[in-house]
Protein backbone atom coordinates (compact mmCIF):
# COMPACT_ATOMS: atom_id res chain seq x y z
CA UNK A 1 0.00 0.00 0.00
CA UNK A 2 1.35 3.43 -0.99
CA UNK A 3 2.24 5.71 1.88
CA UNK A 4 -0.20 8.59 2.35
CA UNK A 5 1.26 11.88 1.18
CA UNK A 6 1.74 14.68 3.69
CA UNK A 7 2.91 18.26 3.89
CA UNK A 8 3.93 19.90 0.64
CA UNK A 9 3.30 16.65 -1.28
CA UNK A 10 -0.44 16.67 -0.51
CA UNK A 11 -2.77 17.55 -3.38
CA UNK A 12 -0.16 18.58 -5.90
CA UNK A 13 -1.34 20.73 -8.80
CA UNK A 14 -1.64 18.57 -11.94
CA UNK A 15 1.11 19.36 -14.43
CA UNK A 16 1.75 15.76 -15.46
CA UNK A 17 5.04 15.63 -13.54
CA UNK A 18 4.67 15.33 -9.76
CA UNK A 19 8.28 16.20 -8.98
CA UNK A 20 8.02 19.37 -11.08
CA UNK A 21 4.72 20.19 -9.34
CA UNK A 22 6.48 19.91 -5.97
CA UNK A 23 9.47 21.90 -7.24
CA UNK A 24 7.20 24.70 -8.46
CA UNK A 25 5.13 24.72 -5.29
CA UNK A 26 8.20 25.01 -3.08
CA UNK A 27 9.66 27.75 -5.26
CA UNK A 28 6.59 29.91 -4.73
CA UNK A 29 6.05 29.14 -1.03
CA UNK A 30 9.69 30.07 -0.42
CA UNK A 31 8.75 33.54 -1.59
CA UNK A 32 6.91 33.72 1.76
CA UNK A 33 10.29 33.28 3.48
CA UNK A 34 10.04 29.61 4.52
CA UNK A 35 13.12 27.36 4.79
CA UNK A 36 13.39 23.75 3.62
CA UNK A 37 13.36 22.69 7.28
CA UNK A 38 10.03 24.48 7.89
CA UNK A 39 8.49 22.95 4.78
CA UNK A 40 9.29 19.42 5.94
CA UNK A 41 7.11 19.78 9.04
CA UNK A 42 3.40 18.95 9.35
CA UNK A 43 1.45 21.79 7.77
CA UNK A 44 -1.43 23.07 9.88
CA UNK A 45 -3.92 25.33 8.12
CA UNK A 46 -5.73 28.02 10.14
CA UNK A 47 -8.95 29.54 8.84
CA UNK A 48 -8.91 33.34 8.98
CA UNK A 49 -12.54 34.44 9.34
CA UNK A 50 -11.70 38.01 10.38
CA UNK A 51 -13.80 40.79 8.88
CA UNK A 52 -14.25 44.46 9.64
CA UNK A 53 -18.00 43.79 9.67
CA UNK A 54 -17.81 40.96 12.21
CA UNK A 55 -17.46 41.98 15.87
CA UNK A 56 -17.89 38.33 16.88
CA UNK A 57 -14.54 37.72 15.17
CA UNK A 58 -12.69 40.88 16.23
CA UNK A 59 -10.17 38.80 18.17
CA UNK A 60 -9.43 36.35 15.34
CA UNK A 61 -6.02 37.89 14.49
CA UNK A 62 -4.71 37.38 18.06
CA UNK A 63 -6.25 33.90 18.22
CA UNK A 64 -4.38 33.02 15.03
CA UNK A 65 -1.11 34.16 16.61
CA UNK A 66 -1.78 32.00 19.68
CA UNK A 67 -2.64 28.99 17.50
CA UNK A 68 0.55 29.51 15.51
CA UNK A 69 2.54 29.52 18.73
CA UNK A 70 0.99 26.22 19.76
CA UNK A 71 1.63 24.67 16.34
CA UNK A 72 5.28 25.71 16.32
CA UNK A 73 5.85 24.53 19.89
CA UNK A 74 4.65 21.11 18.73
CA UNK A 75 6.92 21.07 15.68
CA UNK A 76 4.41 21.99 12.99
CA UNK A 77 4.25 24.74 10.39
CA UNK A 78 1.18 27.01 10.78
CA UNK A 79 -0.24 28.62 7.64
CA UNK A 80 -3.34 30.81 7.81
CA UNK A 81 -5.70 31.20 4.88
CA UNK A 82 -8.84 33.31 4.39
CA UNK A 83 -12.37 31.99 4.22
CA UNK A 84 -15.79 33.59 4.00
CA UNK A 85 -16.97 35.13 7.26
CA UNK A 86 -20.59 35.55 8.34
CA UNK A 87 -22.13 37.91 10.87
CA UNK A 88 -25.81 37.65 11.69
CA UNK A 89 -26.47 41.38 11.33
CA UNK A 90 -24.30 41.89 8.23
CA UNK A 91 -25.48 39.22 5.81
CA UNK A 92 -28.21 40.07 3.31
CA UNK A 93 -30.75 38.62 2.96
CA UNK A 94 -29.72 36.37 5.87
CA UNK A 95 -26.61 34.55 7.09
CA UNK A 96 -28.47 31.24 6.64
CA UNK A 97 -28.62 31.99 2.91
CA UNK A 98 -24.82 32.16 2.87
CA UNK A 99 -24.01 29.32 5.32
CA UNK A 100 -23.78 26.72 2.55
CA UNK A 101 -21.59 29.00 0.45
CA UNK A 102 -19.15 29.32 3.34
CA UNK A 103 -19.25 25.56 3.90
CA UNK A 104 -18.37 24.98 0.25
CA UNK A 105 -15.54 27.52 0.47
CA UNK A 106 -14.11 25.84 3.56
CA UNK A 107 -14.37 22.34 2.07
CA UNK A 108 -12.70 23.29 -1.20
CA UNK A 109 -9.91 25.32 0.44
CA UNK A 110 -9.09 22.44 2.78
CA UNK A 111 -9.03 20.09 -0.22
CA UNK A 112 -7.07 22.47 -2.46
CA UNK A 113 -4.22 23.28 -0.09
CA UNK A 114 -1.55 20.95 1.33
CA UNK A 115 -2.89 20.70 4.87
CA UNK A 116 -2.09 17.86 7.26
CA UNK A 117 -4.65 19.29 9.69
CA UNK A 118 -6.78 22.39 10.01
CA UNK A 119 -7.74 24.67 12.90
CA UNK A 120 -11.23 26.04 12.29
CA UNK A 121 -11.67 29.48 13.89
CA UNK A 122 -15.11 31.03 14.06
CA UNK A 123 -17.85 32.12 16.40
CA UNK A 124 -20.88 33.87 14.96
CA UNK A 125 -24.02 31.78 14.50
CA UNK A 126 -23.71 30.24 11.02
CA UNK A 127 -19.90 30.30 10.94
CA UNK A 128 -19.31 27.34 13.27
CA UNK A 129 -21.77 25.05 11.41
CA UNK A 130 -20.32 26.11 8.06
CA UNK A 131 -16.77 25.36 9.20
CA UNK A 132 -17.73 21.95 10.56
CA UNK A 133 -19.83 21.08 7.50
CA UNK A 134 -16.90 21.89 5.22
CA UNK A 135 -14.41 20.03 7.40
CA UNK A 136 -16.67 16.97 7.59
CA UNK A 137 -16.89 16.79 3.81
CA UNK A 138 -13.16 17.38 3.24
CA UNK A 139 -12.40 14.86 6.03
CA UNK A 140 -8.93 16.17 6.79
CA UNK A 141 -8.00 16.16 10.51
CA UNK A 142 -9.65 19.29 11.92
CA UNK A 143 -10.26 20.92 15.29
CA UNK A 144 -12.69 23.72 16.19
CA UNK A 145 -11.72 26.89 18.07
CA UNK A 146 -14.52 29.35 18.85
CA UNK A 147 -13.92 33.04 19.39
CA UNK A 148 -15.90 33.01 22.65
CA UNK A 149 -18.75 35.09 24.08
CA UNK A 150 -18.75 38.77 24.97
CA UNK A 151 -18.71 39.98 28.54
CA UNK A 152 -21.87 41.64 29.82
CA UNK A 153 -22.73 45.32 29.71
CA UNK A 154 -24.54 47.48 32.25
CA UNK A 155 -27.43 49.93 32.24
CA UNK A 156 -28.59 51.65 35.41
CA UNK A 157 -27.12 48.85 37.50
CA UNK A 158 -28.71 46.07 35.41
CA UNK A 159 -26.52 43.57 33.54
CA UNK A 160 -27.13 43.51 29.81
CA UNK A 161 -26.47 40.93 27.14
CA UNK A 162 -26.89 40.83 23.38
CA UNK A 163 -29.19 39.95 22.02
CA UNK A 164 -31.96 38.80 24.37
CA UNK A 165 -31.84 42.19 26.07
CA UNK A 166 -31.76 43.87 22.64
CA UNK A 167 -35.15 42.32 21.95
CA UNK A 168 -36.48 42.92 25.46
CA UNK A 169 -35.67 46.63 25.47
CA UNK A 170 -36.79 47.09 21.87
CA UNK A 171 -40.16 45.57 22.81
CA UNK A 172 -40.39 48.04 25.70
CA UNK A 173 -39.54 50.90 23.32
CA UNK A 174 -42.26 49.77 20.89
CA UNK A 175 -44.71 49.65 23.79
CA UNK A 176 -43.77 53.20 24.79
CA UNK A 177 -42.22 52.20 28.12
CA UNK A 178 -38.84 53.81 27.40
CA UNK A 179 -37.84 56.90 25.43
CA UNK A 180 -35.96 57.27 22.16
CA UNK A 181 -33.02 58.74 24.09
CA UNK A 182 -32.83 55.75 26.44
CA UNK A 183 -33.02 53.18 23.63
CA UNK A 184 -30.21 55.06 21.86
CA UNK A 185 -28.10 54.97 25.03
CA UNK A 186 -28.77 51.26 25.39
CA UNK A 187 -27.61 50.70 21.83
CA UNK A 188 -24.02 51.42 22.91
CA UNK A 189 -24.15 49.10 25.93
CA UNK A 190 -25.65 45.86 24.67
CA UNK A 191 -22.50 44.60 22.92
CA UNK A 192 -19.67 45.95 25.09
CA UNK A 193 -16.79 43.78 23.85
CA UNK A 194 -15.63 41.54 21.05
CA UNK A 195 -17.18 38.09 20.91
CA UNK A 196 -20.45 36.33 20.30
CA UNK A 197 -23.77 36.94 22.07
CA UNK A 198 -23.31 36.16 25.76
CA UNK A 199 -26.75 34.59 26.17
CA UNK A 200 -27.78 31.09 25.06
CA UNK A 201 -28.18 32.15 21.45
CA UNK A 202 -27.09 30.12 18.45
CA UNK A 203 -23.39 30.94 18.83
CA UNK A 204 -23.26 29.80 22.46
CA UNK A 205 -25.41 26.77 21.68
CA UNK A 206 -23.20 25.66 18.80
CA UNK A 207 -20.05 26.11 20.89
CA UNK A 208 -21.45 23.89 23.65
CA UNK A 209 -22.77 21.32 21.17
CA UNK A 210 -19.37 21.21 19.46
CA UNK A 211 -17.65 20.51 22.76
CA UNK A 212 -20.18 17.78 23.57
CA UNK A 213 -19.66 16.33 20.09
CA UNK A 214 -15.93 16.15 20.71
CA UNK A 215 -14.65 18.46 17.93
CA UNK A 216 -13.25 21.02 20.41
CA UNK A 217 -10.81 20.75 23.30
CA UNK A 218 -12.59 20.27 26.65
CA UNK A 219 -13.30 23.59 28.31
CA UNK A 220 -13.22 25.60 25.09
CA UNK A 221 -16.89 26.50 24.66
CA UNK A 222 -17.52 29.14 27.32
CA UNK A 223 -14.31 31.18 27.79
CA UNK A 224 -15.10 34.87 27.12
CA UNK A 225 -13.50 36.28 23.98
CA UNK A 226 -11.45 38.91 25.80
CA UNK A 227 -9.97 36.71 28.54
CA UNK A 228 -6.36 35.54 28.53
CA UNK A 229 -7.59 31.95 29.00
CA UNK A 230 -9.07 32.16 25.50
CA UNK A 231 -5.56 32.70 24.12
CA UNK A 232 -4.19 29.78 26.14
CA UNK A 233 -7.00 27.65 24.76
CA UNK A 234 -6.01 28.75 21.27
CA UNK A 235 -2.38 27.79 21.88
CA UNK A 236 -3.44 24.37 23.18
CA UNK A 237 -5.65 23.95 20.10
CA UNK A 238 -2.67 24.60 17.83
CA UNK A 239 -0.59 22.07 19.73
CA UNK A 240 -3.33 19.44 19.48
CA UNK A 241 -3.71 20.14 15.75
CA UNK A 242 -0.19 18.85 15.14
CA UNK A 243 -1.02 15.70 17.09
CA UNK A 244 -4.22 14.94 15.15
CA UNK A 245 -2.27 15.40 11.92
CA UNK A 246 0.18 12.68 13.02
CA UNK A 247 -2.64 10.48 14.34
CA UNK A 248 -4.74 11.05 11.20
CA UNK A 249 -7.74 11.69 13.43
CA UNK A 250 -10.27 12.70 10.81
CA UNK A 251 -13.74 14.23 11.43
CA UNK A 252 -15.60 11.06 10.42
CA UNK A 253 -14.02 9.23 13.36
CA UNK A 254 -15.38 11.81 15.81
CA UNK A 255 -18.59 13.09 14.21
CA UNK A 256 -20.47 9.81 14.56
CA UNK A 257 -24.15 9.16 15.26
CA UNK A 258 -23.29 8.81 18.96
CA UNK A 259 -21.48 12.15 18.92
CA UNK A 260 -24.48 13.86 17.35
CA UNK A 261 -26.73 12.33 20.00
CA UNK A 262 -24.45 13.81 22.68
CA UNK A 263 -24.65 17.19 20.96
CA UNK A 264 -28.45 17.02 20.87
CA UNK A 265 -28.53 16.16 24.59
CA UNK A 266 -26.43 19.24 25.25
CA UNK A 267 -28.75 21.37 23.10
CA UNK A 268 -31.73 20.27 25.17
CA UNK A 269 -30.03 20.60 28.55
CA UNK A 270 -28.79 24.15 27.98
CA UNK A 271 -32.13 25.41 26.66
CA UNK A 272 -30.32 26.07 23.41
CA UNK A 273 -31.23 27.72 20.15
CA UNK A 274 -33.73 26.08 17.81
CA UNK A 275 -31.29 26.92 15.01
CA UNK A 276 -28.99 24.19 16.29
CA UNK A 277 -31.41 21.52 15.10
CA UNK A 278 -31.06 22.74 11.52
CA UNK A 279 -27.27 23.06 11.79
CA UNK A 280 -26.66 19.70 13.44
CA UNK A 281 -28.90 18.07 10.84
CA UNK A 282 -26.85 19.64 8.06
CA UNK A 283 -23.55 18.62 9.66
CA UNK A 284 -24.77 15.07 10.15
CA UNK A 285 -26.01 14.95 6.56
CA UNK A 286 -22.46 15.57 5.31
CA UNK A 287 -21.52 12.24 6.89
CA UNK A 288 -24.58 10.21 5.87
CA UNK A 289 -26.16 10.43 9.33
CA UNK A 290 -29.86 11.27 9.68
CA UNK A 291 -31.19 13.32 12.59
CA UNK A 292 -34.55 11.79 13.49
CA UNK A 293 -36.91 14.51 14.76
CA UNK A 294 -39.17 11.98 16.47
CA UNK A 295 -36.20 10.55 18.36
CA UNK A 296 -35.09 14.07 19.22
CA UNK A 297 -38.52 14.78 20.68
CA UNK A 298 -38.34 11.61 22.78
CA UNK A 299 -34.90 12.71 23.98
CA UNK A 300 -36.43 16.05 24.94
CA UNK A 301 -39.02 14.41 27.18
CA UNK A 302 -36.23 12.84 29.26
CA UNK A 303 -33.62 15.64 29.05
CA UNK A 304 -34.50 18.62 31.26
CA UNK A 305 -33.20 22.16 30.90
CA UNK A 306 -30.41 22.48 33.48
CA UNK A 307 -28.67 25.75 32.63
CA UNK A 308 -30.00 29.01 34.06
CA UNK A 309 -29.07 31.33 31.19
CA UNK A 310 -31.04 33.91 29.25
CA UNK A 311 -33.39 33.70 27.42
CA UNK A 312 -34.67 30.68 29.41
CA UNK A 313 -33.05 31.74 32.71
CA UNK A 314 -31.14 34.68 34.20
CA UNK A 315 -27.36 34.22 33.85
CA UNK A 316 -24.87 34.78 31.02
CA UNK A 317 -22.07 32.77 29.38
CA UNK A 318 -19.33 34.26 31.54
CA UNK A 319 -21.28 32.93 34.54
CA UNK A 320 -21.37 29.45 33.00
CA UNK A 321 -17.61 29.64 32.49
CA UNK A 322 -17.09 30.64 36.13
CA UNK A 323 -19.37 27.76 37.16
CA UNK A 324 -17.12 25.24 35.38
CA UNK A 325 -18.28 25.35 31.78
CA UNK A 326 -19.69 22.59 29.60
CA UNK A 327 -18.37 19.74 31.74
CA UNK A 328 -20.74 20.74 34.54
CA UNK A 329 -23.63 20.03 32.19
CA UNK A 330 -22.05 16.86 30.84
CA UNK A 331 -21.62 15.49 34.37
CA UNK A 332 -25.34 15.90 35.06
CA UNK A 333 -26.21 14.32 31.71
CA UNK A 334 -23.76 11.45 32.00
CA UNK A 335 -26.36 8.64 32.40
CA UNK A 336 -27.93 9.77 29.11
CA UNK A 337 -24.70 10.26 27.13
CA UNK A 338 -22.80 7.99 24.78
CA UNK A 339 -19.65 8.25 26.88
CA UNK A 340 -17.56 5.95 24.70
CA UNK A 341 -17.73 8.41 21.79
CA UNK A 342 -14.23 9.41 20.63
CA UNK A 343 -13.25 13.08 20.94
CA UNK A 344 -10.55 15.33 19.50
CA UNK A 345 -8.36 14.59 22.53
CA UNK A 346 -7.99 11.02 21.30
CA UNK A 347 -9.87 9.96 24.44
CA UNK A 348 -13.55 9.19 24.98
CA UNK A 349 -16.08 11.73 26.17
CA UNK A 350 -16.37 9.78 29.41
CA UNK A 351 -12.61 9.95 29.95
CA UNK A 352 -12.68 13.73 29.40
CA UNK A 353 -15.47 14.13 31.95
CA UNK A 354 -13.68 11.96 34.52
CA UNK A 355 -10.43 13.90 34.18
CA UNK A 356 -11.90 17.40 34.34
CA UNK A 357 -11.57 19.52 37.47
CA UNK A 358 -13.90 18.49 40.32
CA UNK A 359 -17.23 20.29 40.56
CA UNK A 360 -17.75 23.15 42.99
CA UNK A 361 -20.75 24.96 44.42
CA UNK A 362 -22.49 27.17 41.89
CA UNK A 363 -26.03 28.17 40.86
CA UNK A 364 -25.84 28.28 37.07
CA UNK A 365 -26.08 24.55 36.27
CA UNK A 366 -28.85 22.81 38.18
CA UNK A 367 -28.75 19.18 39.37
CA UNK A 368 -30.57 16.77 37.06
CA UNK A 369 -33.31 16.24 39.65
CA UNK A 370 -33.88 19.98 40.17
CA UNK A 371 -34.08 21.39 36.62
CA UNK A 372 -35.02 24.83 35.32
CA UNK A 373 -37.59 23.24 33.03
CA UNK A 374 -38.44 19.57 33.22
CA UNK A 375 -40.47 18.83 30.11
CA UNK A 376 -38.02 19.21 27.26
CA UNK A 377 -36.80 22.63 26.18
CA UNK A 378 -37.74 22.05 22.53
CA UNK A 379 -40.76 20.12 21.28
CA UNK A 380 -41.42 18.74 17.79
CA UNK A 381 -44.97 19.31 16.53
CA UNK A 382 -46.94 17.45 13.87
CA UNK A 383 -50.40 17.93 12.41
CA UNK A 384 -52.16 18.91 9.20
CA UNK A 385 -50.43 22.30 9.31
CA UNK A 386 -46.95 20.77 9.64
CA UNK A 387 -46.90 17.25 8.19
CA UNK A 388 -43.11 17.39 7.92
CA UNK A 389 -42.75 18.80 11.42
CA UNK A 390 -42.41 22.12 13.22
CA UNK A 391 -40.66 23.07 16.45
CA UNK A 392 -41.31 25.24 19.47
CA UNK A 393 -38.92 26.27 22.23
CA UNK A 394 -41.41 25.71 25.01
CA UNK A 395 -38.92 26.53 27.78
CA UNK A 396 -38.83 30.14 26.53
CA UNK A 397 -42.59 30.49 25.98
CA UNK A 398 -45.56 31.56 28.08
CA UNK A 399 -46.89 28.35 29.70
CA UNK A 400 -50.51 29.43 29.33
CA UNK A 401 -50.17 29.51 25.53
CA UNK A 402 -48.96 25.92 25.19
CA UNK A 403 -52.55 24.80 24.69
CA UNK A 404 -54.30 27.44 22.64
CA UNK A 405 -56.90 27.84 19.92
CA UNK A 406 -57.21 31.10 18.07
CA UNK A 407 -58.08 32.94 14.89
CA UNK A 408 -55.34 33.23 12.27
CA UNK A 409 -54.08 36.65 11.22
CA UNK A 410 -52.02 35.98 8.10
CA UNK A 411 -49.10 37.90 6.61
CA UNK A 412 -48.12 36.72 3.15
CA UNK A 413 -44.52 37.95 3.03
CA UNK A 414 -41.91 39.74 5.10
CA UNK A 415 -42.82 42.93 3.25
CA UNK A 416 -46.49 42.44 4.09
CA UNK A 417 -45.58 41.92 7.75
CA UNK A 418 -43.50 45.10 7.86
CA UNK A 419 -46.25 47.11 6.17
CA UNK A 420 -49.18 46.01 8.35
CA UNK A 421 -48.02 44.75 11.76
CA UNK A 422 -48.17 48.19 13.39
CA UNK A 423 -51.15 49.55 11.47
CA UNK A 424 -53.69 51.03 13.91
CA UNK A 425 -56.54 49.42 11.98
CA UNK A 426 -55.03 45.90 11.96
CA UNK A 427 -57.81 43.48 12.91
CA UNK A 428 -56.08 41.58 15.72
CA UNK A 429 -56.62 40.68 19.36
CA UNK A 430 -54.34 39.15 21.99
CA UNK A 431 -56.01 35.74 21.53
CA UNK A 432 -55.33 35.58 17.79
CA UNK A 433 -52.50 33.60 16.19
CA UNK A 434 -50.07 35.50 13.96
CA UNK A 435 -49.07 33.57 10.83
CA UNK A 436 -46.15 34.49 8.54
CA UNK A 437 -45.56 32.55 5.33
CA UNK A 438 -43.12 32.63 2.43
CA UNK A 439 -40.24 33.01 4.89
CA UNK A 440 -38.76 29.51 4.55
CA UNK A 441 -35.60 28.28 2.79
CA UNK A 442 -36.88 29.04 -0.73
CA UNK A 443 -39.56 31.55 0.14
CA UNK A 444 -37.49 34.36 1.67
CA UNK A 445 -34.99 33.11 0.38
CA UNK A 446 -32.67 31.81 3.08
CA UNK A 447 -35.08 31.15 5.96
CA UNK A 448 -34.43 34.37 7.94
CA UNK A 449 -34.83 34.75 11.69
CA UNK A 450 -38.22 36.36 11.11
CA UNK A 451 -40.16 33.87 13.23
CA UNK A 452 -39.95 36.31 16.14
CA UNK A 453 -42.93 38.22 14.75
CA UNK A 454 -43.27 41.44 16.75
CA UNK A 455 -46.34 41.93 18.90
CA UNK A 456 -48.57 44.41 17.00
CA UNK A 457 -47.83 47.84 18.42
CA UNK A 458 -51.39 48.52 19.49
CA UNK A 459 -51.38 45.27 21.53
CA UNK A 460 -47.89 45.94 22.93
CA UNK A 461 -49.17 49.27 24.25
CA UNK A 462 -51.95 47.34 25.99
CA UNK A 463 -49.33 45.28 27.81
CA UNK A 464 -49.42 42.13 25.64
CA UNK A 465 -46.04 40.40 25.99
CA UNK A 466 -46.58 37.13 24.12
CA UNK A 467 -48.83 35.60 21.46
CA UNK A 468 -48.80 32.35 19.52
CA UNK A 469 -46.87 32.97 16.30
CA UNK A 470 -46.36 30.50 13.45
CA UNK A 471 -44.04 30.62 10.43
CA UNK A 472 -41.79 28.60 8.14
CA UNK A 473 -38.93 30.91 9.22
CA UNK A 474 -36.33 30.52 11.97
CA UNK A 475 -35.87 32.43 15.22
CA UNK A 476 -32.74 33.71 16.90
CA UNK A 477 -31.65 31.65 19.87
CA UNK A 478 -31.67 34.89 21.83
CA UNK A 479 -35.42 35.32 21.28
CA UNK A 480 -38.34 34.09 23.38
CA UNK A 481 -42.09 33.57 23.18
CA UNK A 482 -44.77 31.07 22.08
CA UNK A 483 -43.29 30.83 18.61
CA UNK A 484 -43.69 27.89 16.24
CA UNK A 485 -40.92 27.62 13.65
CA UNK A 486 -39.57 25.59 10.74
CA UNK A 487 -43.06 24.60 9.53
CA UNK A 488 -42.35 21.92 6.93
CA UNK A 489 -42.96 21.76 4.04
CA UNK A 490 -42.68 25.50 3.62
CA UNK A 491 -45.42 27.59 2.04
CA UNK A 492 -43.37 28.61 -1.03
CA UNK A 493 -43.45 25.01 -2.30
CA UNK A 494 -47.11 24.48 -1.48
CA UNK A 495 -46.98 23.38 2.15
CA UNK A 496 -50.23 23.66 4.15
CA UNK A 497 -49.12 27.03 5.56
CA UNK A 498 -49.76 28.42 2.07
CA UNK A 499 -53.46 27.53 2.40
CA UNK A 500 -54.22 29.36 5.66
CA UNK A 501 -56.57 32.34 5.47
CA UNK A 502 -57.15 35.12 7.96
CA UNK A 503 -60.08 34.04 10.11
CA UNK A 504 -59.26 30.31 10.07
CA UNK A 505 -59.04 28.61 13.45
CA UNK A 506 -55.72 27.02 14.48
CA UNK A 507 -55.21 24.74 17.45
CA UNK A 508 -51.90 24.28 19.27
CA UNK A 509 -51.46 21.48 21.81
CA UNK A 510 -47.81 21.16 22.79
CA UNK A 511 -48.46 18.38 25.31
CA UNK A 512 -49.88 16.24 22.49
CA UNK A 513 -47.31 17.64 20.04
CA UNK A 514 -50.08 18.81 17.69
CA UNK A 515 -50.45 21.80 15.38
CA UNK A 516 -53.68 21.73 13.37
CA UNK A 517 -55.58 23.98 11.00
CA UNK A 518 -59.27 23.52 11.83
CA UNK A 519 -60.45 23.52 8.24
CA UNK A 520 -62.08 20.55 6.50
CA UNK A 521 -60.09 18.35 4.14
CA UNK A 522 -62.49 19.20 1.31
CA UNK A 523 -61.95 22.92 1.78
CA UNK A 524 -58.17 22.47 1.91
CA UNK A 525 -58.26 20.40 -1.27
CA UNK A 526 -60.21 23.18 -2.99
CA UNK A 527 -57.73 25.79 -1.80
CA UNK A 528 -54.83 23.67 -3.01
CA UNK A 529 -56.29 23.55 -6.53
CA UNK A 530 -56.43 27.34 -6.54
CA UNK A 531 -52.94 27.85 -5.07
CA UNK A 532 -50.21 29.27 -7.29
CA UNK A 533 -46.50 29.31 -6.44
CA UNK A 534 -44.92 32.71 -5.73
CA UNK A 535 -43.61 34.62 -8.72
CA UNK A 536 -39.87 34.72 -9.26
CA UNK A 537 -38.02 37.78 -7.99
CA UNK A 538 -35.23 39.81 -9.58
CA UNK A 539 -32.01 37.88 -9.04
CA UNK A 540 -33.65 34.44 -8.71
CA UNK A 541 -32.50 33.39 -12.18
CA UNK A 542 -28.71 33.62 -11.78
CA UNK A 543 -25.65 33.04 -9.65
CA UNK A 544 -25.56 31.65 -6.15
CA UNK A 545 -29.23 32.48 -5.54
CA UNK A 546 -30.28 30.23 -8.42
CA UNK A 547 -28.06 27.44 -7.08
CA UNK A 548 -29.63 27.93 -3.66
CA UNK A 549 -33.23 27.92 -4.91
CA UNK A 550 -32.66 24.91 -7.16
CA UNK A 551 -30.97 22.68 -4.60
CA UNK A 552 -31.70 23.75 -1.01
CA UNK A 553 -33.52 21.18 1.09
CA UNK A 554 -36.19 21.76 3.71
CA UNK A 555 -35.56 22.47 7.40
CA UNK A 556 -35.92 18.83 8.39
CA UNK A 557 -32.93 18.08 6.12
CA UNK A 558 -30.83 20.90 7.52
CA UNK A 559 -31.34 23.35 4.63
CA UNK A 560 -28.16 22.00 3.05
CA UNK A 561 -27.80 21.60 -0.70
CA UNK A 562 -28.94 18.20 -1.86
CA UNK A 563 -25.75 17.55 -3.86
CA UNK A 564 -23.56 18.17 -0.78
CA UNK A 565 -25.20 15.59 1.48
CA UNK A 566 -23.99 12.03 1.73
CA UNK A 567 -26.56 9.23 1.31
CA UNK A 568 -27.67 7.79 4.62
CA UNK A 569 -25.90 4.47 5.12
CA UNK A 570 -28.27 1.51 5.18
CA UNK A 571 -28.08 -0.60 8.30
CA UNK A 572 -26.88 -4.15 7.85
CA UNK A 573 -29.59 -6.73 8.64
CA UNK A 574 -29.26 -8.09 12.15
CA UNK A 575 -28.16 -11.69 12.50
CA UNK A 576 -30.24 -13.85 14.77
CA UNK A 577 -28.40 -16.36 16.86
CA UNK A 578 -29.34 -19.98 16.13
Amino acid sequence: MAKAKSGMRRGLTAYGDEEFSLFLRKAFIKAMGYTDDALERPIIGITNTFSGFNACHRTVPELIEAVKRGVMLAGGLPVEFPTITLHESFAHPTSMFLRNLMAMDVEEMIRAQPLDACVLIGGCDKTVPALLMGAASANVPSIMLVTGPMVTGDHKGERLGACTDCRRFWARFRAGDISAKEINDLNSKLAPSAGTCMVMGTASTMALCTEAMGMMLPGGACIPAVMSERLRNAEATGTRAVAIARERLTPDKIMTSNAFENALRMLLAVGGSTNAIVHLTAMAGRLGIKIDLEKFDRMGRETPVLVDLKPTGQHYMEDLEKAGGAVMVLRELRPLLKTRALTITGKSLGWNIDHALPAWKQDVVRPFKRPIFGNGGIAVLRGNLAPGGAIIKQSAATPGLMQHEGRAVVFDTLEDLAARIDAPDLDVTRDDILVLRNAGPKGAPGMPEAGYIPIPKKLAKQGVKDMVRISDARMSGTAFGAIILHVTPESAIGGPLALVKTGDRIKLDVARRRLDLLVSDDELALRRKRWKPPKSRPGDERGYRKLFLDTVQQADRGCDFEFLTKPVAARAPSRKRP
